[in-house]
């Protein structure tokens, strides 16, 4: 939302208050084309919310009318305050607790909490500016619920006799001329009982909101207005973020008058100069000109600059640890490849003086050695003997066996 802005054209029509005919066209005020500022809006529509909140409490005697003390430890019972006496129930029952029946609640509510919260005077000003550019964006106004689909023109702008209308049927008119009724339908059909204890707090029926009236001059148009449902009024001089955007949600549908709108340049000043009302302050500027950064981009001015497109996929290489891979090792140090090549010439000289220097076999243990695997042999297929082989014959191949150890002990 911070990049929608109105619409782009530069002026906007003035309709009739008797018909739908226009009369006059006026250049779109520069507050209209301000940055969208959800974030902003919300949290001032948050502190200024509790601004009119009444303070309340509970009494503070209350759940602490008992003559009540602890039993203290070594009864096998909480040490929490009980009702003393006896003969009655009650004595012995816990008190004072916020656990406990009839005792006080927890932190009980006091009057003199901080009930309100400041806001900074130029914040105030640049939410109210979102707010007024949100409600010339049809797109948010339908998105907020309201009933825009018959109307000529957001925003709609009438002329000056709609400050002198004093009769409601003569407003209830006005907003049929101009196909504007039909919100104001909507929010009759939308009451219903509050769900909740408010029903019982004089707050009974909630329902939705209607248009917002603005004028410059109160002829009687606040008087008219005011007696249908939803249908509100404001001074252009004295516009409440309340109104322009009720529960911190932008786009509500604004009924201008004539003198309003062209009062907008004056209140809340232009690009090129300060406002009249409001000291030290200018109209937050768009980041961007313009918003629509996919046009930008494929515009030709853009598109004859840029380079070409590039063909195919490239893949994407794997990264390989260096300690492990040799080939990632020699990009990053190529020096690396000598000092493997000298470790393996090291390390073969070593094996070959070893070899050298190794001690010598005797003559005989070649011999020696290989007539012991044949007599091994011959033993492991003895012990796979069946009942038909007589022992004889492992005793033998075993007493061979001894033999041959023993002549190989002694070579």
């Amino acid at each position: 939302l911070a990049m929608l802005v109105a619409s782009a054209r530069p002026v906007v029509s003035v309709f009739a208050s008797t018909d739908d005919k226009t009369v006059a066209t006026l250049p779109v005020p520069d507050v209209l084309l301000a940055p969208i500022r959800q974030d902003i809006v919300h949290r001032v529509h948050t502190n200024i919310a509790k601004n009119k909140r009444q303070p309340y409490g509970v009494n503070m005697k209350a759940g602490m009318q008992q003559s009540a003390i602890s039993w203290g430890t070594g009864r096998a019972v909480s040490r929490i305050p009980r009702v003393q006496g006896g003969g009655t129930h009650r004595s012995g029952q816990g008190a004072f607790g916020n656990m406990c029946r009839g005792g006080r609640m927890f932190a009980p509510n006091k009057t003199w909490r901080k009930w309100t919260a400041k806001t900074n005077n130029n914040e105030r000003r640049v939410a109210v500016c979102s707010a007024l550019a949100a409600s010339a964006v049809p797109a948010l106004l339908m998105a907020r619920g309201h009933r825009i689909s018959g109307l000529n023109e957001v925003p709609l702008i009438i002329s000056n006799e709609i400050e002198s209308i004093t009769k409601t049927r003569e407003a209830l008119a006005l907003l049929a001329t101009h196909k504007a009724s039909a919100d104001v339908e909507h929010v009759k059909d939308s009451k219903k009982i509050r769900t909740g204890t408010g029903k019982m707090r004089n707050r009974r029926y909630v329902q939705r909101k209607g248009p917002l009236v603005i004028y410059a001059n109160n002829n009687g148009v606040e008087q008219s207005f005011r007696n249908i449902p939803g249908v509100e009024v404001a001074c252009v001089d004295r516009l409440n973020l309340l109104k322009l955007a009720p529960g911190g949600h932008m786009g509500r549908f604004i009924i201008w008058s004539q003198a309003a709108f062209e009062k907008l340049d004056s209140v809340f000043g232009s690009l090129t100069s300060k406002s009249d009302q409001k000291k030290n302050f200018s109209l937050p500027r768009n980041a961007m000109s313009n918003s629509d950064v996919s046009r930008i981009i494929n515009s030709d001015e853009v598109q004859s600059k840029v380079r070409a497109a590039k063909q195919g996929f490239a893949k994407p290489s794997q990264k390989r640890n260096p300690l492990k891979n040799l080939g990632a090792m020699l990009k990053l140090n190529p020096y690396v490849g000598q000092v493997k090549r000298a470790e393996a010439a090291a390390q073969k000289a070593a094996e070959a003086n070893k070899k050298r220097l190794a001690p010598k076999k005797p003559a005989g243990a070649k011999k020696a050695g290989a007539l012991k695997s044949k007599a091994l042999k011959k033993f492991r297929e003895t012990l796979r003997a069946t009942p038909t082989t007589p022992c004889a014959a492992f005793l033998e191949t075993y007493n061979t066996v001894e033999e041959i150890n023993t002549t190989a002990g002694t070579v």
